[in-house]
């Protein structure tokens, strides 16, 4: 009885990530096919009926060596109507002066400063209140905005109504390390193909924290971001999708962005993500269970699958490192993890989804090709990480007391 358990749950070790890659590819080649391929160059976004106002806002949090430079690539939007919100966040460093000073240089800047840590929701919320366009775009302090971005973002606004959200395409500046040049890839094969093949098949599991646009009426409609949610963004994503708000990703809208170049850093980044996804599976499993919002399901099963998986994957290399010094019964003896012809199998399909991605994304960036060797490290240490970062998360989220603010903490961003 156990034995047959353990071959089951090895098999759905096996068949799960390779279902899923199968299922990404697809969406990815679907979306690619019925719209990306047809879209003009980046550097040419189409021409609108109407050019509204649109409010640019990016809260702050110690983000002194990034804090110019992210302003400036804001100011250089080729959206002929826009203001500049910087929220000021309790930094104790020196980003409040500097954005004072912008001020002088950027007359489209306007400065908030709130005197203590609130969290980068409650930062959201107040430019969003103080706002005087309709539509907003939202990055983070360290992130670069391509200078097509917010046209791109707006072309998916102005042409329905129901559009509540259009997620961008972050791209990686720091790729000095191993980490960052797999981070690379991944972005690339892994979350930019994922976020293609949500939008055909319905529902995005969450917009970019670092680059997302927003129908005002929309977060109005949901009450804006909530400041006890770990993961702002994914909680933000799922309430207007739960409200019947349509959100869609534009791989035009490039933002570039740091990320974390070491273990802890990278550590503390993934546990934040997989912490943010269990409290919203927790929060609104309820409500997911109507009829209503059966456009969701497909979302929310498949997180909590990856979930389960993670906690099998778990369970089988526990049960691999006690029977090296434990006599375990037979019916419990995981011989190996080393990679037999399932594992070819499923590196196969991973590298061909690397390689389907990465010739989409060619697109975007001429050279992202010479990053494909390195995806070959991708399912060990990536898969790893998400293991045990899912495994920690939920308790975490389990645990947590609702209404605790979720504050700023500084992240690493890369190796300088």
């Amino acid at each position: 009885m156990i034995g047959g358990i353990i071959h089951i749950l090895l098999a759905f070790a096996f068949f799960y990530p390779l279902a899923m890659s199968l299922l990404w590819m697809s969406g990815g080649l679907l979306y690619f096919l019925r719209w990306e391929r047809r879209e003009p160059a980046r550097v040419k976004p189409p021409s609108l009926a109407s050019y509204p106002m649109v409010s640019l806002i990016v809260p702050c949090h110690n983000e002194g060596e990034q804090v110019r430079e992210t302003i400036a690539n804001l100011a250089d939007q080729t959206w002929p109507d826009f203001e500049i919100i910087a929220v000021n966040d309790g930094s104790t460093d020196d980003t409040g002066p500097q954005l004072d000073e912008l001020m002088k240089v950027y007359p489209q800047l306007r400065v908030i400063h709130l005197s203590s840590n609130q969290g980068k929701a409650m930062g959201l919320r107040t430019a969003t209140l103080a706002a005087k366009g309709d539509y907003l775009v939202c990055v983070d302090g360290d992130a670069l905005l391509d200078r097509y971005a917010t046209h791109w973002l707006m072309t998916h606004l102005l042409s329905s109504s129901r559009v509540g959200a259009v997620t961008g395409n972050p791209r990686i500046r720091n790729r000095s390390t191993l980490l960052g040049k797999l981070q690379v890839g991944e972005f690339s094969s892994i979350i930019g193909l994922i976020k293609r093949a949500q939008r055909v098949y319905g529902r995005i599991f969450t917009v970019s924290g670092v680059i997302a646009a927003f129908r005002k009426v929309a977060l109005h409609d949901v009450g804006y971001w909530n400041t006890d949610m770990v993961t702002e963004d994914i909680d933000v994503s799922w309430r207007l999708q739960m409200r019947h708000w349509e959100i869609r990703y534009e791989p035009n809208a490039m933002c570039w962005i740091l990320m974390p170049e070491t273990l802890r850093g990278l550590w503390k980044q993934r546990l934040r993500w997989a912490q943010g996804g269990s409290e919203v599976l927790l929060r609104y499993a309820t409500k997911l269970m109507r009829w209503r919002q059966r456009r969701m399901w497909m979302v929310a099963a498949e997180y909590l699958i990856s979930m389960i998986w993670s906690y099998v994957m778990a369970l089988m290399v526990t049960l691999w490192l006690l029977g090296m010094v434990l006599p375990l019964p037979p019916s419990l003896h995981v011989p190996t993890l080393l990679p037999q012809w399932n594992g070819v199998v499923l590196g196969i399909i991973c590298m061909l989804q690397f390689l389907i991605s990465l010739l989409i994304d060619r697109r975007y960036e001429k050279r992202i090709g010479r990053n494909y060797y390195w995806m070959i490290w991708y399912p060990i240490a990536f898969w790893m990480l998400t293991t045990a970062t899912s495994v920690v998360a939920l308790p975490k989220a389990m645990f947590k007391r609702r209404g605790t603010r979720a504050v700023w903490t500084s992240p690493d961003r890369g190796v300088r």
